[in-house]
């Protein structure tokens, strides 16, 4: 423990040389000892290096209120807790105090008449940053009286006062925040009387409850964040109160795969007490992560609405769920993620996404694997060659191999129960498979080689050059002559 927290009384705090520090300057100090020592600041936050990070630095040497806009699922809240961790381990206030006051600078009633009635044997408590981070979410209910305070009737009966005595004041969050991080998030949906009373807390550090002024001099450092879709859909920041937030840092979304799976790998709830021990081929997680950056651009999803980081995270904990599922069914010790286990996702998608008419029209399951079939389509061609819908008289194409194995076998079929080895075996036997990807893809891993054959297959098929249909406990692939016999 910090040998200063021994430290029991106002006169012990005096002789260790202990000093009054502002909690943007103690922020200030201890970002630039860590830039100083190349120790981030910020771990567990990938994507923002170069971007939102040194704006976020900035604006704490700046010693800034901070506005964090973005669309949800951006890391807003998490890199506002994670400003905790740039405060000093302890600080002292006034045992007893409900606005941690200083001791030696107090500014409640309580704290001064504290110091006037014990003086240097004033009791001190130590506060670890831990306790020092107050995070409110704004609703259209939230009154005056949450955040500052109000007139307590009860308390000045108690202690026979007037209401025109400081001690009958029952303090809101934002004063019981002193010398904190207070957080309001969704600020656009505060209403703007309740945003007008923020005016000079930020400024000037005025309280006014019930019609009487208090001179407080509140120590905080605010950090709101807020959705550019909230300022049209449910309210707005108004235009004083975006005057007083010193900096405004827009986050954004992972720009490449590599850091959404980072980001996924490191959020999702994986269960340690899994059935059956789950191979997860290194492409399932690109196939992942790339719904997600399909959906970005869908013109079925509304944009502004955003696709939340959780989308990937659940999606992924689901479809390692969807291969567990299957090995309780059969019993099976092991097995390794299939590309039909992706459907397993769906549940994930439908709920995280926000339709546009059209797609409401089509609805969110036909959205959702639409997004499936982009993505196939996208990781297939960053692999094989573009499938040409004609090829010139003469001409070889890529694919003719498959093609005329499908038309002479007619149809091929997957089921959802079969065993590693059934699947594996099934897959064999579509010879050419073996061609495309040695000649494409040698470097892939051999466990990960059936995952990339049926990748393939729902590839040839989102390019209709294959049709597929479900089964009654699998999938059939054919050709298109053959599915138009069949019809026939």
């Amino acid at each position: 423990m910090n040998t200063r927290t021994q430290i029991k009384t106002l006169k012990e705090l005096k002789e260790s040389g202990y000093k009054i520090q502002s909690i943007k300057s103690e922020l200030r100090s201890n970002l630039i000892q860590n830039i100083k020592n190349k120790k981030s600041s910020f771990t567990g936050i990938h994507g923002y290096e170069n971007s939102v990070i040194p704006q976020l630095e900035r604006a704490i040497l700046s010693q800034h209120n901070i506005n964090l806009l973005g669309l949800r699922g951006q890391a807003k809240t998490r890199l506002a807790r994670l400003m905790v961790q740039l405060l000093d381990e302890f600080i002292p206030i006034i045992e007893g105090s409900e606005i941690n006051d200083d001791p030696l600078a107090p500014i409640s009633a309580f704290g001064k008449d504290q110091i006037i009635k014990f003086g240097d044997e004033t009791p001190i408590k130590w506060l670890h940053r831990d306790e020092r981070f107050f995070e409110k979410l704004a609703t259209p209910d939230v009154t005056i009286s949450d955040l500052i305070g109000d007139i307590d009737p009860i308390k000045a009966a108690n202690l026979k006062l007037n209401y025109s005595d400081e001690r009958v004041i029952h303090y809101g969050m934002i004063p019981r925040a002193n010398r904190c991080i207070f957080v309001i998030n969704e600020l656009p949906d505060l209403q703007a009387r309740i945003q007008v009373a923020l005016f000079n807390i930020l400024e000037e550090g005025d309280v006014q409850i019930r019609g009487f002024q208090l001179r407080m001099p509140l120590d905080l450092q605010f950090v709101f964040t807020a959705n550019p879709e909230d300022y049209t859909n449910r309210g707005s920041i108004v235009t004083p109160l975006k005057d007083r937030i010193g900096s405004q840092i827009l986050t954004h979304y992972p720009k490449t795969l590599e850091i959404a799976k980072t980001i996924t790998a490191q959020e999702a709830r994986l269960q340690g007490d899994r059935i059956c021990k789950i191979h997860i081929p290194a492409l399932a997680k690109d196939f992942v992560e790339q719904i997600s950056f399909e959906a970005r651009k869908s013109e079925y999803i509304d944009s502004k609405s955003g696709i939340s980081a959780r989308m990937s995270i659940t999606a992924y904990e689901n479809l390692l769920s969807t291969a567990e599922h299957r090995c309780i069914t059969s019993g099976a010790k092991e097995t390794s993620i299939r590309f039909s286990d992706v459907l397993g996702m769906i549940p994930s998608i439908t709920g995280k996404i926000e339709l546009v008419y059209e797609g409401e029209q089509e609805g969110a399951s036909f959205v959702a694997e639409i997004l499936i079939g982009n993505a196939a389509k996208t990781l297939f061609l960053n692999y094989f060659p573009k499938i040409k819908k004609l090829t010139k008289e003469g001409e070889v194409d890529t694919y003719d191999a498959i093609m005329n194995w499908f038309f002479e076998e007619t149809s091929f079929e997957l089921m959802d129960d079969g065993s590693e080895d059934e699947y594996s075996e099934a897959l064999k036997s579509i010879e050419p498979l073996d061609d495309l990807i040695q000649n494409y893809a040698s470097d892939i891993a051999l466990k990960d080689v059936p995952f990339m054959k049926e990748l393939v297959l729902w590839a040839l098929v989102e390019y209709k050059k294959l049709n597929k249909h479900r089964i009654e406990n699998g999938y059939a692939f054919k050709d298109q002559y053959g599915s138009y016999l069949s019809n026939l």
